[in-house]
Order: C-alpha cells, then sequence, then structure tokens
C-alpha cells in the first residue's frame, strides 16, 4: 500500500538495479526497447521500486524513476538495522532478512543490497532463496521489508506504551 508523500520535498537517491534489451518482432522486423528496474529511497527508511521501457534507455530510467516514487513504503529500522528476521515471498523468490550487530554492515547480493542502501539499512545479512530473478527479488525483499513491525507498532496497535509492552 504506497504511502500519501509529497515526494518533491524528499532527497530520494535513485539506483539503477538492472537494464536489458528486450524485443518484439513485428511484420516489419523487430522492434526494440529497453526495460529498467531501479531502487528508490531516501536513506531514511523510505524505499520503492519501479520498472520502466521505453525505446531509450534514459527515457526507461526517467519512467522507472517515477513509477518508484509512485510505490514508496516505510520501513520499520531499529537503528542500523532491521527490528527481527522475516522472509519476503513474492513470485518463486524469498528473501530472508535477519538483524546484525552494528558494524557488520550490508551481507546481501546485488539487487537486495541496491534496496538495503537505499532504505539506509547498513547491518543486515540477508539470503536470497529460490529464484534469481532481479525484479522478483527487489519485489521479495519490498515485501520482507513492509512485514517489519518495530515495538512503537504494538504499542500504536494495541493502545498502550512502549513501557508497557517490553515489561
Amino acid at each position: 500500500m504506497p504511502l500519501n508523500i509529497d515526494v518533491n520535498s524528499l532527497e530520494l537517491q535513485e539506483r539503477v538495479v538492472s537494464f536489458h534489451s528486450v524485443s518484439k518482432t513485428v511484420k516489419g522486423g523487430r522492434i526494440r526497447k529497453q526495460s529498467v528496474l531501479v531502487v528508490v529511497g531516501d536513506g531514511n527508511g523510505l524505499v520503492g521500486y519501479g520498472i520502466g521501457k521505453a525505446s531509450e534507455l534514459p527515457d526507461a530510467i526517467k519512467k522507472a524513476i517515477a513509477d518508484a516514487k509512485k510505490n514508496l513504503v516505510r520501513v520499520s529500522l531499529l537503528g542500523t538495522t532491521i527490528p527481527h528476521e522475516t522472509i519476503g515471498h513474492f513470485g518463486a523468490a524469498s528473501v530472508l532478512l535477519k538483524p546484525a550487530p552494528e558494524g557488520t554492515g550490508v551481507i546481501a547480493g546485488g539487487p537486495v543490497r541496491q534496496v538495503m542502501e537505499a532504505a539506509g539499512i547498513h547491518d543486515i545479512r540477508t539470503k536470497s532463496l529460490r529464484s534469481n530473478n532481479k525484479q522478483n527479488v527487489v519485489a521479495a525483499t519490498i515485501e520482507g521489508l513492509k512485514a517489519m513491525k518495530n515495538a512503537e507498532d504494538f504499542a500504536a496497535a494495541r493502545g498502550k506504551s512502549v513501557s508497557e509492552i517490553k515489561g
């Protein structure tokens, strides 16, 4: 569920995860286009991804960035890591996300690393399971991050304070 955020007021970092050429065969020959997968984030818990396709690469990147800005999600952070372990699923891709102590760094493969750096997560251990399709891996990572809940989220849902929840 995308957030209602004024993206023009934010300073977002854009990262191209992958780009490749796709073609369509028509009566007159082949039509070539460029497909781009982009991740955007503010480095402080806000991240989104988008896909763009156009005949020229710069146009495809612009479309992908616009799509990513429409699909921003807020991620729960606990300092420089995530609150708890989770597995994100999307299509055939699954991504295991585990919190790590400060100083560990981002232990992640290519597409997952791009999402973590855009979200502002500095200490995490991840493992991409099953599919290695970059588009599905990025979507699974975002799904896993959306499922994160910290103590403040639980307290707000129960109508209590954080100190009452932690005991």
